[in-house]
């Protein structure tokens, strides 16, 4: 990994020949009825849309859909946009050493993340919301979990610490705005937000790329944050701490259930309550606007030269984004 090019360094019409993570691999079909390899390569520092028009059957059935690859190829533009057009490729094992450099990951220090929501999960006040969460804080693979997982598979905050990165922007954010709100019952809006998105340490993966565990796919993290919720609130009460009121409880499931907004993203309920609203209305908030920062303004906040002032499609936002801004 010590020659690794990294893809945000990519130039046009760049022969390139290295190990990287590979997404969503399919195999497409050319309007002349042939098959082609489509695909998204990532790294640490971003991603490309890859296309090998040259693959056959049984070179695809050996390639992971999400995992890793060694590929050659070369860079070229294509409708404004920079591609690969991959010349080889094959399946690879890469050492635990070598993630780092090629899952994507927050550029902020896990750390200090962690130890500013931390503060801010102290100023809860109910006996009863302080127990739960000391419940969840208390549970070293999770947080260990929490630290390092992934927010997403490929939507908003896709690398390695964005779980903790969007917690945390989303706590603050509520901290910031509840003095606006002055009805709502801050306990359960902080709490909810800490525990909405806990159970995508079970959801996803990140050993061989950013994919769904078994309980991913089948149940989901909305369920699955229920479900522990009410693990996490029995073993407090098993222990005989302070319990949280009956009614409590069932808001913070109904925030979990109904954190997606509408059936249609998942949802299970739609939120009926005012907490459960400004959860809602927040976590869309943040995912939607990180989805546009990432996919629309690069790290050195100019379009490159042959680049298009649009980006392509971007499918979670339903639309094309305007890259510049325009007072920059």
């Amino acid at each position: 990994m010590s020659n690794h090019t990294f893809i945000a360094d990519f130039e046009n019409s760049q022969y390139l020949d290295g190990i990287y993570c590979i997404y969503n691999a399919q195999l497409g079909q050319t309007k002349a009825g042939k098959p082609y390899l489509k695909a998204i390569i990532r790294d640490k520092s971003g991603q490309i849309p890859a296309r090998m028009w040259n693959i056959t059957d049984q070179q695809f059935k050996a390639l992971p859909t999400n995992g890793f690859v060694w590929l050659e190829g070369q860079t070229q533009p294509f409708q404004g946009e920079r591609q690969l057009i991959v010349q080889d490729i094959r399946g690879v094992e890469v050492a635990e050493e070598d993630l780092p450099n090629l899952l994507p990951a927050t550029k902020k220090d896990v750390d200090q993340m962690l130890a500013d929501l931390l503060a801010l999960l102290d100023t809860l006040q109910h006996p009863g919301v302080k127990a739960l969460i000391a419940e969840y804080l208390n549970d070293a693979p999770l947080m260990a979990s929490f630290r390092a997982s992934p927010a997403a598979v490929s939507m908003h905050h896709a690398y390695m610490g964005g779980l903790l990165e969007h917690t945390l922007q989303l706590c603050t954010l509520a901290d910031r705005m509840l003095p606006l709100y002055p009805k709502l019952n801050r306990d359960l809006v902080i709490a909810g937000l800490f525990i909405h998105d806990l159970a995508k340490c079970w959801e996803l993966s990140y050993e061989y790329g950013f994919t769904y565990t078994t309980e991913g796919q089948l149940i989901g993290h909305i369920v699955l944050g229920s479900l522990w919720l009410q693990r996490k609130a029995d073993a407090v009460r098993a222990r005989g701490g302070p319990e949280l009121p009956h009614e409590a409880l069932l808001v913070l499931h109904h925030i979990i259930l109904s954190h997606h907004g509408i059936p249609e993203y998942g949802a299970a309920k739609i939120p009926s309550t005012p907490e459960a609203i400004f959860v809602s209305r927040l976590d869309e908030l943040d995912a939607r606007t990180q989805m546009g920062i990432d996919n629309a303004r690069p790290e050195s906040g100019v379009v490159a030269d042959g680049e298009s002032d649009f980006t392509d499609k971007i499918w979670g936002l339903d639309t094309r984004l305007y890259r510049p801004d325009p007072l920059a």
